[in-house]
């Protein structure tokens, strides 16, 4: 169309390198950086031994706190935090975590406890919360309210009775955010020392059954060490999104949303997928356009992420289709004619975004699904943070009548013997009538 002889004559290089199909990096970025692991090492060892002793002394080293300041912040220092807030900004944290709340708890609503007959009685399911919550929000250069509110607020309704955050020098809106969320106390810390402290409870701070929240390579570090003495919601890297664009997408929008993921880290990855090369070449003109405009650091960062993303020319919306499903991105965008039936086609991603007006950036700031989403590839067996990871599904069964059971006993026997386990057999014998 027109739009092609427009652009087609623009001087400047491209910025998003076109690959074919086959070209595809498979993704191979390792979620834990070994050297981040061996610094983490130490830190999660120390205060596993030391405690609060050890926590103390990385929390002064690493600047978070000075000599003998407290690196908890109570519940009244958190809601002192709000009270001083401008109204405006209040009012944005109310609305956002009134909204997430709205989601979580359509999301609980959707697993219930239940129960069946069996031969003699009945068993069942009971959905219940684990006790105790550790959420992590990063700090440091752009610190995330937004990540207090998805992960806290996430855990409460599901019914988790202790909920703790943690970030390194929180601001006020940070803190406040945490009170919006309804925490029990935060950590004014970060790194692989507030992850081994809610792991390992340290002072006041309780043992976390579950940690979550996204944070930089030494949190993943630390999060994959401490699996096992609790779990984690899941091992993030840098973030990514992938836009299907066909002819009728808008060109500028194409590229803000690249770029709104593109600033995050240089090692993020913006992807477009479009069946116009017309667009493309529209897509990557305004890339550039809309960089210039970016203030810096962003505009840096925004910039050296884009040089490691790319855009692929797909012969149909299947074959776009089939390119998003190998890369199984963390962020789906679907910039096409009948949009919902395209995405709902889509079978790896860890949230689509459907249609011009659904941005990923709304996602991020609490239109309300969860922004804590599976990156690298990782979409393919797992989804984002929702209050099902705070669930634990525990069974039960009962017999009511013995003599209804019978086959199965009689079944249980045999198939102990099978498996040549006889104290398995004698402890079904006693149930024979």
């Amino acid at each position: 169309g027109t739009r092609d002889s427009t652009w087609t004559s623009h001087s400047m290089g491209k910025i998003l390198k076109q690959i074919k199909v086959e070209d595809i990096p498979a993704d191979c970025s390792e979620p834990v950086d070994p050297k981040a692991l061996e610094q983490a090492r130490g830190i999660v060892d120390s205060i596993n031994e030391k405690g609060e002793k050890a926590l103390l002394e990385w929390a002064v080293k690493f600047g978070e706190i000075k000599e003998g300041e407290s690196y908890v912040l109570s519940k009244d220092e958190l809601k002192a935090a709000y009270d001083t807030l401008p109204a405006d900004q209040r009012g944005v944290l109310d609305r956002v975590g009134a909204r997430i709340r709205k989601f979580a708890q359509a999301q609980r609503a959707s697993i219930q406890d239940t129960e069946t007959d069996i031969p003699g009685g009945r068993a069942g399911q009971t959905v219940a919360a684990v006790d105790c919550a550790g959420c992590y929000a990063p700090g440091g250069r752009y610190p995330l309210p937004s990540s207090v509110m998805m992960t806290a607020i996430t855990a409460r309704e599901a019914g988790v009775p202790n909920v703790w955050v943690a970030s390194p020098h929180p601001d006020q809106v940070t803190r406040a955010a945490a009170h919006v969320a309804g925490v029990d106390g935060m950590l004014k810390i970060g790194g692989a020392q507030a992850i081994a402290t809610m792991a390992k409870g340290v002072g006041i701070v309780p043992p976390a059954n579950i940690i979550v929240g996204p944070g930089n390579q030494w949190v993943t570090a630390a999060k994959s060490l401490v699996q096992g003495k609790c779990a984690i919601d899941m091992l993030a890297g840098p973030s990514e999104v992938l836009v299907i664009a066909d002819g009728t997408a808008d060109p500028a929008t194409v590229a803000a949303d690249l770029l709104a993921q593109a600033e995050h880290d240089v090692e993020a990855r913006p992807i477009l997928v479009c069946t116009d090369a017309g667009v493309i070449d529209a897509v990557d003109a305004e890339v550039q356009k809309q960089l210039e405009a970016l203030p810096s650091p962003n505009k840096e960062t925004a910039k050296a992420a884009c040089e490691k993303g790319f855009a692929v020319l797909a012969s149909s919306i299947e074959d776009a289709l089939a390119v998003s499903d190998k890369v199984a991105p963390e962020h789906l965008e679907i910039m096409t004619k009948d949009a919902m039936e395209v995405g709902m086609k889509c079978k790896h991603y860890g949230g689509v975004f459907v249609g011009r007006y659904a941005a990923e950036v709304l996602g991020d700031y609490g239109v309300g699904p969860n922004h804590v989403l599976p990156t690298a590839g990782t979409a393919r067996y797992t989804g984002g943070l929702s209050v099902h990871t705070f669930l634990r599904i525990r069974t039960w069964m009962r017999i009511d009548k013995a003599e209804d059971c019978q086959t199965v006993v009689d079944d249980a026997i045999a198939l102990a013997r099978m498996e040549g386990l006889e104290a398995h057999a004698r402890a079904a014998e006693q149930r024979k009538l």
